[in-house]
This record gives C-alpha cells, structure tokens and sequence, in this order.
C-alpha cells in the first residue's frame, strides 16, 4: 500500500510538475484535503503562489469592475443631468415657442387690424378723389360757365357800344357852353364839313366817363357819343383816320371806337407788336374788336389771339426775328402776371 501511495503522490506531483509555472491564467485546480496532505513544499508554495496570482487578478479584476462601475455611476449621473438639462431646455423652449406663437397671432391679429384700417383709409381716400375729381370738374364747369357769360356780357357790351365814338382830349367844363352834342357837331363841321351837313347822323346819347370826376386826374375824362346806326360812326371814323390830324377849336383831340375796358386791354396788348410792325412797313392795323392784321410777303394775315401770331410767327424764319424780342417780352410779362396771381 505504501508502495502505491507513493507511486500515486508520484504521479501527482508528476502531474503537478508538468504544468508550466509561468502560466498565470491557469485555471486553479480542485485539490482535495487528502492530496494537499500529499503535496511537497515545492508544489504547496507553487499552489499558493497561483492561488495569490489568482487572488490578485480577482482583486484587480473587482477593482477594475468596480471603476467601470463607479464609471457607469457618473456617466449614468451626467446623463441624468443631461436629461435634466434636456428637459427644462425643452420646457425653456416650449415657453419660448408658446411665446413666439402667442407674439405671432398678436402680428397676425394686428396685421389684419391694420389691413382693414387701410382698406378703409383707401375707400376714403378714393371717396376723397371721387369728391375732388368732382369738384375739380364742378370747377372746371363754372369756369366755362364764368367765360362764356363774361364773353357774352362782353359780346353784349360790344354791341351796346358798337355805334359808339369816343373822344380823347376834350377839357373840362367846354361842355357848358354847348352840352357834348354841340360840341360833337362842332367837331364834324371843324374837321370835316361834308359830314357835318349829314342830317342822317344823330347823337342819340352823349356822356363823360367815368361818371365821377376824379380830381387827382391829369387828363380830361373821356366824352362818349352814340350814334344812332354802326355805319355812321364807321364812316366818321374812317374819316378821322384819313385826316388823321383832328382838333377842337385849334386843339388836338382822338377819336376812337368805344370798346369795354377788357376789350380796350385786349387791343393794347397788341400795341407794341403793331409797333414793331408799323416800323417794318408791315401796315399792322388793330381790327374790331381785338384783332391784328398785317401784311406779310404780300398777303394779309389776321390774328384774333397771340398764341396763332406765335405758330405763324415760328413758320417765317424773318418775321420770327423781327419779333423775337417783342414776342419774348410779352411772354414774360404775361409769365410775371401769373406768378402774381
């Protein structure tokens, strides 16, 4: 029995023996009390060093189990706060969204408040033009209105004063003696004897005008004959016109037309125009009521207003430098008159 006992132990630590010293990883072996009993030192102190190799893997490998824990822990922490994080930023947001909502419905609301407002500023303002264009037309109808009334009150007068003379230059007071109907007759038979015989020609009216004497006026008011027919105070004045020198009692006095006062501006507007042309020998000759005529390359032209004069005028290269001057003058008075208006 020794016998096999000893070749048993011989073979386990034969066994024993064989395995490599050096390999740490060695699974440790089941040993019964029996065997260790069995065991020589040398393999006893190879045993315990393989059970203090394993025993120290273990506490590394618990110390390293317990980092990745204690690794895991904070990591599990920061996500935590992380998700804590995460949901008031969301909370934060979604405040800011629900904000952003409310401020956009607010924008909407006040966009539509104010596009209704503008839709109704828009109908006013169209009203307002309506009105005004209305107006502007109501004007533009009154103003028509006004000069085709004033041309008629002035076609009227024309023709109220058609028959009459006037008589420039007559002083103060001769009428005394006389009246102006003896002191017209005595400028016929003064001036032109044939005429003066005329028992056709009757003075139905004979006045001053103004009818208020002015004392601070330096010339004779104006003394107005009418006549009882056009034809007669043509041909007295077709004959003044000829004898072109007319006095009374030695003195020189005018006999003209009796125009309204507008008609009176109208012709003198024409004046330095016809003065212009007088000294071109143009023979310019100021027609009734407001008319210029003149002779042009052999042929007479009639104007009853100056823009006509300025579209001819613009076709005659010669006629347009002679009255370029006057013509520019004019303009710019006329120009003057409305910015003072």
């Amino acid at each position: 029995m020794p016998n096999n006992k000893c070749k048993n132990q011989g073979n386990k630590n034969k066994e024993v023996t064989m395995k490599p010293s050096n390999e740490k990883d060695t699974p440790i072996q089941d040993y019964e009390d029996d065997d260790i009993e069995e065991m020589q030192e040398a393999d006893l102190k190879k045993l315990i060093r393989t059970l203090r190799s394993s025993q120290k893997q273990i506490l590394e490998l618990q110390k390293s189990l317990m980092d990745k824990i204690e690794n895991l822990s904070r990591e599990n922490e920061i996500l935590r706060r992380n998700q804590n994080e995460t949901k008031q930023l969301v909370q934060q947001e979604t405040g800011i969204v629900t904000e952003v909502k409310n401020s956009i419905d607010q924008m909407k609301n006040t966009i539509e408040s104010l596009t209704n407002r503008m839709g109704e500023a828009e109908e006013r303002i169209s009203d307002l033009e309506d009105r005004e264009q209305e107006r502007i037309q109501s004007d533009q109808r009154k103003e028509e209105e006004i000069s085709n009334l004033k041309h008629i009150v002035g076609n009227l007068q024309d023709t109220i004063k058609k028959p009459n003379i006037r008589v420039l230059g007559v002083p103060e007071g001769m009428e005394r003696e006389k009246g102006l109907e003896g002191l017209f007759s005595e400028i016929l038979a003064e001036n032109f004897p044939g005429l003066e015989k005329d028992r056709e020609i009757l003075v139905q009216e004979a006045h001053r005008t103004p009818n208020k004497h002015d004392q601070k006026r330096s010339s004779p008011r104006h003394v107005v004959i009418k006549l009882s027919t056009v034809k007669h105070k043509e041909k007295i004045l077709k004959c003044a016109r000829e004898k072109r020198q007319i006095t009374l009692r030695g003195s020189p006095i005018r006999l003209t037309a009796d125009f309204p006062s507008e008609t009176l501006q109208a012709r003198r507007e024409w004046r330095d125009i016809a003065q212009v042309l007088r000294e071109n020998n143009c023979q310019p000759r100021i027609l009734y009521p407001e008319k210029l005529s003149f002779v042009n390359e052999g042929e007479i032209k009639t104007f009853h207003s100056k823009q006509k004069l300025k579209e001819f005028v613009a076709t005659r290269p010669a006629l347009q430098k002679m009255l370029k001057d006057v013509l520019h003058t004019e303009t710019k008075k006329h120009g003057h008159q409305y910015e003072r208006r």
